[in-house]
């Protein structure tokens, strides 16, 4: 079957930190709902979501994966995701797809680090809370709920609420039994919470509750309902454990009667054009209008091809559809429409708006891709998600001789499947690097480059990504000339540098009058300047966060040429650095660090150790401490081995970049001779 009505659909991804079963949660819902006929296990690797061999391997999700199923006439739509944090991104790419954002809770582990990473990034979409593993022993449910609810906000109201060990749930909202027990709170103040927070967006039906007070209906209820979820107004918190079945069908009934389907949720955020010039545009679920689908994941198969999961925003897509890539001037056609199920693929004859379906063996397919069928639509895309920033890298080198093409062709797959892993062709160094979100991270792409392309790879630490900068205020003026037969060269530039705030990045700008310099060698000019700011002053780094003021120059009419102001702007840059008080800033991370209490002191005296400096703790639960830092990216590196090895295994970290600062004077001081070191080295 597939669905026939756009307001059939729901599409949700699971999200949440690893351990919190989402993968799980996935096969005791499609075992529920029949589409499956006994749920798998991650333990044995027969889910119907971790299928690759290498999440079968770490006993971890990986990847995205869809499942879909039927429930009381709805097609759900359900993206399960990974939880570790070096894999982030992957999960963070699904949310342009759904509507709804279903973040699992591990019950015994609390709000977790990714956990609050996916809600401060899922804002613009309906987001609810499931607290999953409920029937874990000692969970204490009123403060777990406290702890969500100081973190998130008083719009997260459970929907039901578990009994004594988590053995059901009892509904609060569609037919609530107000005489049940359960294990915090009471059915009835559950219900009149939800019901308050939800009539506060209607005004009129607000009057009628008043007047009619609880006899109000689910149905009269949904509209408002929906409204609320689209502003954040309400986060519903509802309660399972994947491995009883205790709150499953509930939950479906929830997936079903209570979550957007596509014509109700929070519009995509089309953009058309680049830059600021871009505009927004406004995709109805229309079917008969032009096809319009975003491909959200790519996955690269050196057996199956290229397979491309797209989410349809309007149109109808079907077999014999001719579609654009982007810009694209020659469309592809689609020839096989496939609805996924985990691992396995069915061809299908239509695909309607709000749909999730894919292509494959579609070369030029790409991650982030607009699909369309009219060229009025080439410059259509989707603003992502925020991203974290790839942090951690390895410099590779294949140990084959003549590997070099067939790996950069490897890492343009691997970045077309994971947006937070990034290649630098570092040009001082003479080294391609791999950056990521973790060690994890870094050797899943390791192997995959390993197995998937059959590379071996020498891998090294990469050089530091140290930036320059100015503390003050310089100016120089510096003439080029060269005389030696026939035509000589001539240039002069002067200019001023200032410093600008941290993470400015760079300001030109040309102040020169009376044309003392030719508008026409202006270019030419900022070629110099630009040359000068990528070579560095100091230690040989990129400078940042400063302004260049070009204001005088001297041309002749005969001698004057590009290269000669190129060369002069060059040089009236170093020297107008040299005189602002030149320093080297380091990139600083934030790190947080999950602990047991008594590992407390150990991973403190680590991070003083590295120079790092504690910016906040927190207790997520009972016996463990978070802890916040920030520290210098040069010293993480064996970090997460020492973690290990300080917490019996038991901590974990996730990291993301934090800012650039100055580095220690003795660190600026032995870039600097490196740096003289290298260039006499070089002469």
């Amino acid at each position: 079957m597939t669905p026939t009505s756009v307001r059939d659909i729901r599409n949700l991804s699971l999200l949440g930190q690893s351990g919190s079963g989402k993968t799980t949660l996935l096969e005791k819902l499609l075992v529920t709902a029949g589409a499956i006929g006994a749920a798998g296990s991650v333990e044995k690797g027969d889910t119907v979501s971790d299928y690759d061999a290498q999440e079968k391997a770490i006993g971890h999700s990986l990847n995205s994966s869809l499942a879909h199923l039927e429930w009381a006439e709805h097609w759900i739509n359900i993206l399960d995701t990974p939880g570790l944090p070096d894999f982030l991104g992957r999960a963070l790419a699904t949310l342009p797809a759904v509507e709804t954002a279903a973040v699992v809770i591990n019950a015994s582990s609390g709000v977790e680090t990714v956990t609050r990473k996916i809600m401060d990034t899922a804002t613009d979409k309906c987001r609810m809370i499931v607290v999953n593993r409920i029937d874990a022993p000692g969970v204490d449910f009123g403060a777990l709920m406290e702890r969500i609810t100081a973190t998130f906000g008083k719009e997260c109201l459970p929907i039901n609420l578990p009994t004594a060990g988590g053995a059901a749930v009892i509904d609060c909202f569609f037919k609530p039994d107000y005489d049940a027990q359960p294990a915090f709170s009471s059915v009835r103040e559950a219900h009149d919470r939800i019901v308050d927070q939800v009539v506060e967006v209607d005004e009129e039906l607000m009057a009628l509750y008043l007047e009619q007070g609880e006899s109000l209906q689910p149905e009269q209820l949904h509209d408002p309902f929906e409204q609320a979820l689209r502003e954040g107004h309400l986060i519903p918190v509802c309660f399972t454990s994947a491995r009883s079945g205790a709150g499953v069908a509930e939950l479906l009934d929830i997936m079903g009667r209570l979550l957007p389907d596509p014509t109700e949720g929070n519009p995509p955020a089309f953009l058309k054009g680049e830059g600021p010039a871009a505009e927004s545009v406004t995709c109805t679920t229309a079917a008969d209008r032009h096809v319009i689908a975003h491909v959200f994941q790519v996955s690269n198969d050196p057996f199956r091809g290229k397979l491309g999961l797209f989410r349809i925003h309007q149109g109808t897509v079907t077999p014999n559809s001719q579609l654009f890539i982007g810009d694209a001037r020659k469309p592809f056609k689609v020839g096989h429409l496939l609805r996924v199920q985990g691992k396995n693929q069915t061809e299908i004859d239509v695909g309607i708006p709000g749909d999730i379906c894919a292509v494959a063996r579609v070369d030029e397919i790409h991650r982030d891709a607009v699909l369309h069928d009219s060229h009025d639509e080439d410059h259509f895309h989707l603003a992502p998600p925020r991203y974290p920033q790839a942090v951690f890298g390895l410099a590779l080198q294949p140990e084959k001789h003549g590997d070099e093409q067939k790996l950069s062709e490897a890492l343009h797959r691997l970045l077309d499947e994971d947006p937070c892993l990034t290649v630098e062709h570092d040009a001082l160094a003479k080294e391609t690097v791999l950056r990521g979100l973790g060690e994890v991270h870094l050797k899943v792409a390791l192997d995959a480059l390993k197995n998937r392309w059959n590379l071996s790879l020498g891998t090294r630490p990469p050089a530091i990504p140290y930036r320059e900068t100015i503390a003050g205020t310089g100016e120089a003026r510096y003439r080029h000339k060269k005389q030696s037969g026939g035509a000589g060269q001539f240039g002069e530039v002067a200019l001023r540098v200032e410093t600008l705030e941290r993470g400015a990045g760079l300001e030109l700008a040309d102040e020169v009058k009376g044309g003392t310099i030719p508008y026409n060698f202006m270019p030419a000019v900022e070629k110099g300047v630009r040359q000068a700011i990528a070579e560095g002053v100091m230690a040989g780094f990129p400078l940042q966060d400063l302004k260049v003021t070009v204001f005088d120059g001297k041309h002749h009419a005969v001698d004057s040429n590009e290269i000669s102001f190129v060369t002069a702007a060059r040089h009236a840059v170093q020297e107008a650095v040299q005189s602002a008080r030149p320093i080297v800033l380091e990139p600083l991370i934030t790190l947080t660090v999950r602990i047991a209490d008594e590992h407390f002191g150990g991973i403190s005296a680590e991070l003083s150790g590295r120079r790092g400096r504690v910016t906040g703790t927190d207790s997520p639960q009972s016996g463990w401490t978070e802890i916040t830092s920030q520290i210098p990216m040069a010293e993480m590196e064996g970090f997460e081995s020492r973690l290990k090895s300080i917490s019996g295994g038991d901590g974990s970290c996730s990291i993301a970049f934090s800012h650039y600062e100055p580095a220690p004077n003795d660190v600026q001081q032995r870039l600097a001779r490196e740096h003289v070191g290298k260039r006499g080295g070089e002469q």
